[in-house]
């Protein structure tokens, strides 16, 4: 019973600093860590591809309801501003990243929820939060949101449907 004192004091404090202390991701000002994976449908896929467009990379899965429950505005967003020309821009492009155990439920929730775009990504691990693209850019919980100018940087992190939708609308020509 002593020993548990010593053992449960350090546990807790990774456990603190995992989950609260840790930064939420990445932060604004920086560039947006590139990463290489396979897009749904086969096809080699590097974020620095989409260089020159605002990237809207959502960090999501399957089985986490506030994700679900936000899915049907950023499909909204998608079809708003997926023609849009912009100031600054080529367009905008949405990157959704679904962390997953094993990777057949996401399909179901992805067409369910009327995702239309071509940059979909399924990542699998047994730790969710421990795949490769969501431990580059730190990501803690999801949802979790990083808006990526035309040159590569973060620009906005878990910004709001109204906040990016005004921050889009400012920039159309």
């Amino acid at each position: 019973m002593k020993y548990l004192k010593y053992i449960s004091i350090p546990i807790m404090l990774f456990l603190i600093y995992f989950f609260f202390l840790r930064s939420p991701g990445q932060k604004e000002g920086r560039p947006a860590p590139d990463f290489s994976t396979e897009l749904i449908d086969g096809t080699p896929f590097k974020l620095s591809e989409l260089k020159g467009n605002y990237v809207l990379l959502d960090f999501w899965g399957s089985w986490c309801a506030p994700c679900r429950r936000d899915n049907p505005k950023l499909v909204r967003l998608h079809n708003e501003f997926k023609d849009s020309r912009f100031k600054n821009a080529e367009g905008f492009r949405i990157v959704t990243v679904a962390l997953e155990k094993d990777n057949r439920r996401w399909e179901k929730a992805a067409q369910k929820d009327g995702f239309s775009w071509k940059h979909q990504i399924v990542t699998t691990a047994k730790v969710v939060l421990l795949s490769p693209i969501a431990q580059k850019f730190n990501v803690s919980e999801v949802p979790t949101k990083f808006l990526i100018d035309p040159e590569g940087n973060i620009i906005g992190v878990n910004q709001s449907y109204d906040e990016l939708a005004a921050f889009l609308n400012e920039r159309i020509m």
